[in-house]
């Protein structure tokens, strides 16, 4: 798999990583067997970057992360090759602004490194915190500290808005910059991705397949468990609504995920298409898709070796976005 310097960290990072988010909790259930199943089949194939959250499944997912690069690192005696990225913040109730101290950050990283089992973590990003975070001095200096007293190699954030990305790349120790990036949230090209470019950034692709939509595998009869947020929080009932469909309306997200569908190269799937897109864009250093089943975390994975998209099936997608999407989601985030 083509590999990427992830930004400031300056690990070199499979360009189709996997977002454990699913092996938490939230979409679901996913035993602890498919979790390592899932772990394997995407590192098997050329995944050297997961991405985790010390609130999925309330370190679940950190948990089963930690295990399974130390079982890899034992077969490989004694570095699994991998890059683990976490998150924090949200664990802060209530989840307000006065919340980000440096004492939360050191009570949260210890969390963190006790359940993936490290005594640095390789990094560490600020969880879509609310927007006044990442304008406050302190929470840098902060987070430097971290650096500082080896909790953490490195930190970064994820953001919400293009807003909040723009403002933590300036920001001259933020390693990366975690945003959602799709077919259907195109906004990050205009002035995300050039910025962190320039500022020597990473961009870390979120909800690449906008919560499945883009695998071209719902119609308007499906339905999910009702643990899963695509049944919870579609109108942002309980997180940003950005977070699930990327904050497109279901029944219009399945019809232009149709029109996406429609323009998937012979032998790929419309997920590989809509991954691929992705990679495609300069300034990107990792997508991460999630993964519910082994053969789903090897199906993303394949993604990297399709060829990049010809500039008709360029066009023809920022056209589907331009009719159907542009209007619920362009100037919300």
């Amino acid at each position: 798999m083509e590999s990427r310097t992830l930004g400031r960290t300056g690990r070199s990072v499979g360009v189709v990583g996997l977002g454990c988010w699913q092996l938490g909790a939230d979409w679901g259930e996913v035993t602890e067997e498919t979790a390592h199943g899932v772990l394997a089949a995407a590192v098997d194939a050329g995944v050297t970057f997961l991405d985790t959250a010390d609130v999925y499944g309330d370190g679940r997912s950190e948990r089963l992360v930690g295990a399974f690069v130390a079982e890899r690192a034992r077969e490989r005696g004694g570095d699994a090759g991998l890059t683990v990225a976490t998150k924090m913040g949200r664990r802060a109730d209530p989840h307000v602004a006065e919340a980000y101290t440096l004492d939360a950050f050191r009570a949260w990283t210890d969390r963190s490194r006790e359940n993936l089992g490290v005594d640095t973590l390789d990094l560490v990003q600020l969880h879509c915190p609310p927007t006044a975070v990442l304008s406050t001095d302190a929470v840098y200096d902060a987070l430097d500290t971290l650096v500082e007293e080896g909790r953490t190699a490195a930190y970064g954030v994820s953001v919400e808005t293009v807003d909040e990305a723009m403002a933590a790349i300036a920001r001259p120790h933020v390693a990366s910059v975690q945003i959602i990036l799709n077919v259907f949230r195109r906004k990050p090209l205009e002035q995300v991705l050039p910025a962190a470019a320039e500022a020597g950034v990473g961009i870390i692709a979120r909800v690449p397949l906008a919560s499945g939509l883009l695998s071209g595998k719902y119609d308007e009869t499906t339905t999910f468990a009702a643990d899963d947020h695509r049944t919870y929080n579609r109108r942002g009932e309980a997180f940003d609504v950005g977070e699930t469909f990327s904050g497109v309306p279901f029944e219009v997200g399945v019809e232009a995920a149709r029109e996406v569908a429609s323009l998937t190269p012979a032998g790929a799937t419309t997920a590989a298409l809509a991954l691929r897109w992705i990679v495609d864009q300069p300034g990107v250093s990792t997508v991460i898709p999630g993964a519910r089943t082994p053969d789903q975390a090897r199906a993303n994975a394949a993604a990297a070796a399709l060829a990049p998209l010809d500039a008709a099936t360029l066009d023809a997608l920022r056209d589907v976005y331009d009719r159907s999407i542009r209007e619920h989601v362009h100037d919300r985030w």
